[in-house]
């Protein structure tokens, strides 16, 4: 792929980032709390989500081990990353999973769809189509990859911790339904979103791409009109408990 094509291709995506950013808030994506038979058959959640995310930490190995570029040691520092927050998603976060919840296959195919396209922008750009001097030896110690490294951290701290506040508000046998407290969700009522979404921002910092860009765009196209949903969902379920001018959906003091 040229690199004029290569632009034409995040151009698109990010056009689509922007339909589906729309599209969301008049259609509830049919997993999780909104999980809708109308989708389809389903399989369970554990399942689901190894097959929605394992493709893109595969695709990810394939382009890498494909490239001359395998051993420049500051793509191998994105690679390292970007590996960590897809490893962390499929091998670890669905095994840990409770309950008998259930995802559709036509979820899955979206998401696989996605993730592989993400993959090819990406490792597209890092490993076949950035200038051989874009990242010098010493990027690892400039100003944009700290910030960057510093922001991903933090954001994936914030999503697993979330997602453990989460995983741990009921009981064994309990069905009752809790309002997620501690952590970020004492700004947002979607904190886990929040993570993943500063997650992708710091990866476009310190990566100082438009691939990274366009991802941290479609992060959140794809988690903000759900975050919107869940608050109202709250809203109706817990009105005394959620503090609406202290509490957001998924940025802090902002929306």
């Amino acid at each position: 792929m040229s690199i004029h094509s290569f632009n034409l291709f995040l151009i698109v995506m990010a056009c689509v980032a922007v339909v589906v950013f729309a599209s969301l808030y008049f259609v509830d994506a049919g997993y999780g709390k909104f999980y809708d038979r109308k989708w389809g058959p389903a399989v369970s959640n554990k399942l689901g989500w190894v097959l929605m995310e394992s493709p893109v930490f595969i695709a990810m190995l394939l382009l890498w081990f494909g490239s001359d570029r395998r051993q420049d040691w500051v793509r191998m520092a994105f690679l390292f990353l970007f590996e960590l927050h897809y490893f962390q998603r499929s091998f670890v976060f669905p095994f840990r999973l409770r309950g008998q919840s259930v995802m559709p296959l036509s979820i899955i195919v979206m998401g696989v769809t996605f993730n592989v396209l993400n993959a090819l922008m990406q490792g597209g750009w890092i490993f076949y189509l950035s200038p051989t001097d874009y990242y010098p030896a010493d990027w690892l110690t400039t100003p944009k990859f700290i910030g960057g490294f510093l922001v991903f951290i933090v954001g994936m701290f914030v999503n697993i911790q979330s997602d453990d506040i989460i995983r741990n508000l009921r009981k064994e046998g309990d069905t009752k339904h809790y309002l997620p407290q501690g952590g970020m969700f004492n700004y947002v009522t979607s904190a886990n979103y929040f993570g993943e979404f500063v997650e992708w921002v710091g990866f476009a910092i310190l990566t100082w791409s438009w691939s990274g860009a366009v991802f941290a765009l479609w992060t959140f196209a794809n988690l903000a009109p759900r975050a919107a949903r869940i608050y109202e969902k709250y809203e109706v379920e817990f009105g005394d408990q959620l503090n609406t001018k202290k509490v957001k959906r998924i940025i802090p003091y902002i929306y």
